[in-house]
């Protein structure tokens, strides 16, 4: 790894560009050190932990502004656990998913495997674009994904044509956009995400905004007779969150940095706020990569481009991997791009944590590296 480093006045106040863990504002972590005696191990059947459970459902319902009737519910496990619970609890028969990268198509994958469902349909298309959803009379269930981690690539959340809500349900997973992306809640009918990215805290921990239609379909599926084990029971978990707790014992940490993150984006304006925060460092970003003459936007159609997650190819004379090794070595952590994307790539986390400014230092960062590269 070359030694290079880069001057102090070009570095940003905080180098962490991670996608997950995504950046904590240190404020947040001074309020959970606070209350280290009256929070942290404590039980979470008591009033202190629920009334935290109750702030981040009922924060979360005020950041989304969720229609009358949608419920805030959660449990434990993240997204991944979450696309088994659907497989399990909300999908009838069969659903339709839109793969377009590495997590869009794991549920596609968790749901062909499921022996009590039929084949999913799946509308496939190349990384740095997303497929459109297109309406199939036996499917009750369309799986679309926000924003793709692994490629950058976001998509407007929608009914499928000609379906109308009720019909069959529309399952969004928003691990990577809620809170940094701007979406109508009555195009849909689960929103679910997981709370380390754009609501900056730690993982393991899976949130969904649910509409009225599919509460009744938890809980029909729940009564039919469907073998679902406990841990994976939407039904148990929408009854706990009712009681503002979850079914097994939560990491109080998490729950507490998440409500720190929605109060403080709900306290500046919401979530119009905090996506015009994501548009300015997008902006930065891929200005810097348009204009450059040895990075480039990896996704090609503007509209098509994240704003909470940038993906930008490198020249190829140029490692991207030696460019991410020497940033870390000077602060300035987790811009590797995904793994097995296999792209000579760097990745940046956009989320409303992170400064516009240092997202401005950060490109002023990679010239400097790059430069002293090409010495």
């Amino acid at each position: 790894m070359p030694d290079i480093s880069i001057p102090a006045g070009l570095l940003p106040a905080d180098g962490r560009f991670g996608c997950g863990p995504s950046k904590v504002r240190p404020e947040a972590v001074d309020a959970l050190a606070a209350a280290k005696t009256t929070y942290l191990g404590t039980s979470h059947r008591q009033a202190t932990v629920r009334f935290m459970v109750s702030a981040l459902r009922n924060g979360l319902a005020e950041l989304l502004a969720l229609p009358d009737g949608y419920e805030v519910i959660l449990g434990n496990g993240g997204t991944t656990a979450f696309w088994d619970a659907a497989t399990f609890g909300l999908v009838e028969r069969r659903s339709q998913h839109l793969s377009f990268g590495e997590f869009s198509a794991k549920f596609a994958a968790a749901v062909a495997a499921a022996p009590h469902l039929d084949e999913p349909e799946v509308i496939d298309s190349p990384p740095g674009t997303h497929p459109e959803s297109t309406p199939t009379p036996d499917v009750d269930a369309y799986a679309l994904t926000h924003n793709e981690t692994s490629t950058g690539v976001a998509m407007t959340p929608a009914r499928p044509p000609g379906v109308s809500a009720g019909e069959a349900l529309v399952l969004v997973d928003a691990t990577s956009a809620a809170g940094g992306l701007r979406f109508d809640p009555t195009e849909v009918d689960v929103y679910y995400f997981a709370p380390q990215k754009c609501l900056a805290s730690d993982g393991g921990l899976w949130l969904a905004a649910v509409s009225p239609a599919a509460l009744e379909r938890i809980e029909r599926i729940a009564r039919s007779g469907r073998w679902i084990p406990a841990s994976l029971d939407l039904s148990i978990a929408l009854e706990n969150s009712r009681k503002d707790q979850t079914y097994n014992t939560p990491a109080l940490a998490t729950i507490f940095l998440a409500v720190q993150q929605v109060e403080w984006i709900n306290g500046n304006g919401g979530l119009e706020w905090a996506a015009s925060r994501c548009d300015t460092s997008a902006e930065i970003i891929y200005g810097w990569a348009e204009r450059s003459d040895h990075a480039t936007p990896f996704v090609e159609r503007p509209e098509d481009r994240s704003h909470v997650v940038a993906t930008i190819d490198l020249d190829d004379a140029v490692d991207a991997n030696v460019v991410a090794g020497v940033l870390r070595r000077n602060g300035i952590v987790d811009t590797e791009s995904y793994r097995k994307l296999g792209r000579n790539q760097l990745r940046i986390a956009l989320f409303p944590a992170i400064e516009p400014a240092d997202v401005e230092a950060l490109t002023h960062c990679i010239d400097h590296v790059v430069g002293a590269l090409r010495e």
